[in-house]
């Protein structure tokens, strides 16, 4: 596997991220959002150069703050797919190997709005032209998320099959319970390019180190052994809760 830790949830400016990152062999999972919003963040080209200067390589989380794929508002809806499709240009201008991609949501969960939602994403998956390998992200953290169910992730990963899989264990402890990373896992593992990895008490999405919650981290090195995608630590803590959820991922040479 090739791993790397966001920034943004450590809560580590760039300087800090790679000189961590060269340290320990990581790349950076990099939040498009962050590029909007703060003008005094290098560009595209200027991070690359970084990248290259370092070391180090990417991945990239597309947008997802005030943003909604499956928003019943077509202008809000339009603005997001075209906020994608420029942070698809991003990341393919600093070579990211991967980008993942939130599903959206739907808050008023009348029959009809739900179905709309979904033809709302299937229209925006295939319309946006993908530059770099795009995976979507199981949520299912609320009842505003548009899918429920692992079930219905796999329905909409089958028929877009251009795109891949992000599982993220936490979200998936949360949604599902204890065994919810293994149902998503034995569901989807053969559409996997990219894992999110944290630790919570399976309540909220907390975020914590590798090993600091109810995660199966024993079943989980067995499975990413083998894997040869890219692995992204979403964990706060900073500089130690990085190293922590790294040291646990690497116990004995997985």
């Amino acid at each position: 596997m090739k791993l790397g830790f966001s920034p943004l949830t450590a809560g580590l400016n760039y300087r800090q991220s790679f000189d961590l990152a060269a340290e320990l062999g990581l790349f950076l999972e990099i939040a498009y959002d962050q590029h909007e919003m703060d003008p005094r963040l290098p560009g595209a080209k200027e991070l690359a150069e970084m990248g290259r200067a370092a070391g180090v390589g990417f991945s990239l989380h597309l947008p997802f703050v005030d943003w909604n794929l499956a928003s019943l508002v077509p202008q809000v809806q339009r603005l997001s797919q075209e906020r994608t499709q420029r942070a698809i240009a991003f990341g393919a201008e600093i070579g990211a190997a991967c980008g993942v991609l939130h599903t959206g949501l739907v808050p008023l969960r009348w029959p009809e709005a739900v179905a709309h939602a979904h033809q709302q994403v299937h229209q925006a998956l295939e319309q946006l032209e993908l530059a770099i390998p795009v995976a979507l992200e199981n949520l299912g953290l609320n009842r505003a998320d548009l899918l429920e169910t692992p079930a219905e992730l796999l329905a909409l990963l089958d028929a877009h099959p251009q795109y891949g899989f992000c599982l993220d264990v936490g979200h998936a402890l949360i949604q599902r319970g204890s065994g919810g990373p293994q149902e998503y896992y034995q569901l989807l593992h053969n559409r996997l390019k990219h894992f999110h990895l944290h630790d919570n008490q399976g309540h909220r999405d907390e975020h914590l180190p590798c090993g600091m919650g109810l995660v199966d981290w024993a079943w989980l090195r067995g499975v990413l052994h083998p894997f040869t995608g890219t692995v992204a630590l979403e964990v706060t803590g900073g500089v130690e809760g990085v190293r922590q959820s790294v040291a646990l991922l690497r116990e004995g040479g997985g």
